[in-house]
C-alpha cells in the first residue's frame, strides 16, 4: 500500500461534540484522507456536514448501514479502508460490527460499548476477521505518559507499590441535562450512556491509565458512588480502593461535580525507588522523585530520550504537546499497523502501542464491578469483573 489510508466516519457532524477532535487528529500526520460519511442520525445534518468536508453527494449517506453495503460495493482502489465511529456509547457496538463484517478496520471512540457482552462479542469478531482495532483512550498517546511507562518497565521506580489517580471535572456540578445541552443530556442518561455515569466517562480514563503506565492490572476493588445532583439518574461522583496483581495498593477518584475543575487528570506511582507525578493539564512534564535523590523535571523534546516517548514527540522541546497530538498518536500508529499489515509485513512495536479491544473489555469490566461496589452498602470488595448479587 503505497498511498494515504481512506477514512470513513459514523458520527462527528458539524453540530458533534468529539467528531472535530477525531478529524483533527486523524489528518495530521498526512498519512488518512476522510473520504466518506454517516455523520449524524438526521439526514439533513450528514448532507450539510459532507458539504462542509467537501465530501462528493454520493459518499455522503444518510445511515452507516447504507455507508458499509455501499462502500463494501466500491472497488478496493475506492473504497474507504477504516471507520471512526464517534457515536454516543449505546451507537458503538452495532456499527462497529456491522464494519467488521464488511472488510473495514475501525477505530472506536471509549468505552467500548454499551455492556461487557457487547464487548466480548466485538473482541471475537476482531478475531474472526483480523482486522486491526483501535480504542481511542486518548491518555495513553501522550509522550510522557509513554516515558513514564519504560521507565517503570525498566524498573526504574523498583517494585510498584502505590497508584493515585485522580480525574475531577466540574461541568456537571448544576443539572445541565435539562437546560437543552446535549453532551449533558445523553452522558447523564442510563439508556444511552449505560449503567455508569462519571465512573463510565472518566473514570474509565484513570483506570486505563493506571494500568497503562504501570503495566499492572486491577484484580480487586471497593468503591463508593455518588449523585450529588438531585434527580440525576446516573453516578457525578465516586471513589475507588484498587488492589493490583503484584501487590500494589492504589486509590481512584473521578467526579464531575468538582466546581471549577476542568480536566484535571493527574497520576502519581510510587515504587521502592521512586515515585512519578504527571498531570494531563500540564503534559509535556513528567515529575521524577528518586529515594535519596534531588527530584527530576524530565521535559518532552529534551530530557525524555527513551525511544518510544521520542516515537511519539512532535514539537522541538519548549513547544506544547497536547490533546490533539495524543490523539494524533493514536491514529498514527493505528495506521501504519494497518499499512503494514496490508503490506505483509510485521508492525514495529512502536506502531503497535495504541489502544485495543483489550483494553475495552477492561474499562467494561471496571464499569461493571465499580458500580456493584459503589452502590453496596457494606463496602465489600469485589474481584474485578465480578457483581455482587
Amino acid at each position: 500500500m503505497n498511498r494515504k489510508l481512506r477514512m470513513g466516519m459514523v458520527g462527528g457532524g458539524t453540530d458533534a461534540f468529539i467528531g472535530a477532535i477525531h478529524r483533527l487528529a486523524a489528518l495530521m500526520d498526512n498519512q488518512i484522507e476522510l473520504v466518506c460519511g454517516c455523520f449524524s442520525v438526521n439526514p439533513e445534518i450528514s448532507k450539510q456536514s459532507g458539504k462542509l468536508y467537501y465530501l462528493p453527494e454520493n459518499r455522503v449517506y444518510s445511515t452507516y448501514q447504507e455507508m458499509f453495503e455501499k462502500e463494501a460495493l466500491l472497488p478496493e482502489g475506492d473504497r474507504m479502508d477504516f471507520v471512526s465511529i464517534v457515536t454516543p456509547n449505546f451507537v458503538h457496538f452495532a456499527p462497529a460490527m456491522m464494519a467488521l463484517d464488511n472488510g473495514f478496520n475501525v477505530v472506536l471512540d471509549k468505552p467500548i460499548t454499551f455492556t461487557l457482552d457487547e464487548a466480548l462479542q466485538l473482541k471475537e469478531k476482531i478475531e474472526e476477521t483480523g482486522l486491526t482495532f483501535a480504542l481511542t483512550h486518548t491518555y495513553s498517546g501522550y509522550p510522557a505518559v509513554k516515558h513514564g511507562k519504560q521507565m517503570i518497565a525498566e524498573g526504574q521506580l523498583g517494585k510498584i507499590r502505590k497508584v493515585y489517580v485522580e480525574y475531577p471535572q466540574g461541568w456537571l456540578s448544576s443539572k445541565l441535562e435539562d437546560t437543552g445541552n446535549a453532551q449533558a443530556s445523553w452522558r447523564t442518561d442510563p439508556k444511552r450512556s449505560g449503567k455508569a455515569g462519571s465512573m463510565g466517562d472518566i473514570g474509565t480514563h484513570a483506570h486505563h491509565l493506571a494500568e497503562y503506565m504501570t503495566g499492572l492490572k486491577v484484580t480487586e476493588l471497593c468503591a463508593e458512588l455518588n449523585v450529588f445532583v438531585p434527580n440525576r439518574l446516573l453516578d457525578d461522583d465516586g471513589a475507588a480502593l484498587l488492589r493490583f496483581n503484584n501487590g500494589a495498593k492504589g486509590v481512584l477518584m473521578a467526579t464531575q461535580i468538582a466546581a471549577g475543575e476542568e480536566n484535571a487528570l493527574r497520576i502519581r506511582i510510587y515504587g521502592d525507588k521512586g515515585g512519578l507525578d504527571w498531570e494531563q493539564m500540564e503534559p509535556n512534564t513528567l515529575i521524577f522523585k528518586k529515594l535519596g535523590e534531588p527530584t527530576q523535571i524530565l521535559r518532552v523534546g529534551t530530557s525524555m530520550a527513551s525511544d518510544i516517548a521520542a516515537h511519539n514527540t512532535r514539537t522541538p522541546g519548549g513547544h506544547p504537546e497536547g490533546y490533539l497530538e495524543a490523539f494524533a498518536n493514536i491514529y498514527r500508529n493505528f495506521s501504519q499497523t494497518v499499512r503494514a499489515r496490508a503490506n505483509g509485513e510485521k508492525p514495529s512495536a512502536e506502531n503497535l502501542d495504541f489502544p485495543g479491544v483489550e483494553d475495552g473489555i477492561r474499562g467494561m469490566q471496571f464499569i461493571d464491578t465499580v458500580v456493584s461496589a459503589g452502590y453496596n452498602d457494606e463496602m465489600k470488595w469485589v474481584k474485578f469483573g465480578d457483581t455482587i448479587e
